[in-house]
């Protein structure tokens, strides 16, 4: 206990620089200075949640939990030990929230455009969200976006990363799901502490997310033949299912962006965007009508206050897979390397923003890709 305890304190007064940051680039706006707050106060709440893994085991007398964190362990050391993921206290604490998310991600884009706005923040940079620790809070932000014309859009978060300024620790909000998705996550999650690119939510999340394909193909074919089958299953499943909600939102972003492109008149527009909501509600309907687990997304299609989709959850969407063609082909380039992969896109990251996109582009190219699959 009292190696937590010093653990503890040593985190806290490592936060300390940070909260005081936040604070100073939040005066001359009251608004400003308040959601600095409520974000430091948030982070040092979880700090002081989390209990060392071998703790939370012990202590627990839930059965199903306890096997949880077991298999959280498991698929933490794994990422470390085979996939050069940092090798630090991430993800070996253990923080019970009491509520079904972290965090609340509010994201705003104008009434034509797929363009996300932009947050900045002295640590992060510019980043395509604003989160809340309270979900009313949250709320009343999309509301008052709302208010200024924004169409918005409220995605509870079962985890984020502080990029290494703290070490993240298992939530309630994510242990109990699938050994598929927990390995997701994770993998997911460390990566952002691997390369990160200010000012650049798509660039960060398209290369988190290639980490986590790469990694869950590997943790799965370590796995003994019979649990590999199994857990296969399950990521096929997965994968059709997100294959599936991906393709609504790029056809229904292909519509509206040839829509906002256009030069007719702002009622014509807002006519063109509502059908073309309403044919991606439609398609949706029949799709879950063959597939039943596409009710997965209901949420996202009940959208704020039940609005249904708008720019602001197509944006959210595509931040995470936009690039991602690009992140795959880099590491078909490196023969799966995971190391060689890492340090070339921490040259990316280093690069202008405009040249990293170029690089990206060339990348994702059809000719790029046919000469990965060649090699």
């Amino acid at each position: 206990m009292g190696t937590d305890r010093g653990l503890r304190r040593r985190t806290a007064a490592r936060a300390l620089p940070l909260v005081a940051a936040l604070a100073l680039a939040g005066c001359g706006a009251v608004d400003t200075a308040d959601y600095y707050w409520q974000s430091a106060s948030g982070q040092l709440d979880l700090i002081a949640r989390a209990k060392p893994l071998d703790e939370a085991i012990v202590a627990t007398g839930d059965a199903r939990l306890k096997d949880r964190l077991e298999r959280a362990r498991a698929i933490r050391a794994y990422a470390s030990r085979e996939l050069a993921l940092p090798d630090n206290g991430s993800y070996t604490r253990y923080a019970e929230l009491g509520r079904p998310f972290v965090v609340w991600n509010v994201f705003a884009a104008p009434e034509f455009s797929l363009v996300p706005r932009e947050w900045c923040f002295p640590v992060a940079g510019c980043v395509a969200y604003r989160g809340y620790f309270r979900e009313e809070e949250a709320r009343a932000e999309a509301a008052r976006l709302s208010a200024e014309g924004f169409d918005v859009h409220v995605g509870g978060v079962p985890a984020y990363s502080t990029l290494g300024w703290f070490d993240d620790p298992l939530l309630s909000s994510f242990i109990r799901y699938p050994d598929v998705e927990l390995a997701r996550l994770v993998f997911h999650e460390l990566a952002h502490q691997v390369a990160y690119a200010k000012d650049d939510t798509a660039f960060n999340e398209s290369f988190a997310t290639a980490v986590e394909e790469a990694g869950l193909a590997r943790w799965i074919a370590s796995q003994p033949p019979e649990e590999a089958a199994r857990l296969s299953a399950g990521r096929e499943r997965g994968d059709r299912l997100r294959a599936g909600f991906r393709r609504l939102v790029r056809e229904t972003r292909a519509a509206l962006a040839a829509v906002y492109a256009g030069d007719g008149a702002d009622d014509a527009k807002r006519r063109a965007k509502q059908a073309a909501f309403d044919a991606m509600r439609a398609a949706y309907e029949r799709a879950k009508a063959g597939d039943p687990g596409l009710a997965g997304f209901d949420r996202f299609f009940a959208g704020h206050r039940g609005s249904g989709p708008n720019n602001a959850s197509l944006a959210s969407v595509g931040l995470y897979t936009d690039q991602l063609p690009a992140f795959r082909a880099l590491l078909a380039r490196d023969g799966g390397d995971l190391p060689a992969f890492y340090a070339r896109v921490r040259g990316l990251a280093a690069l202008p923003k405009a040249d990293r996109h170029a690089a990206l582009a060339a990348l994702a190219s059809p000719d790029a890709e046919a000469q990965a699959r060649a090699q």
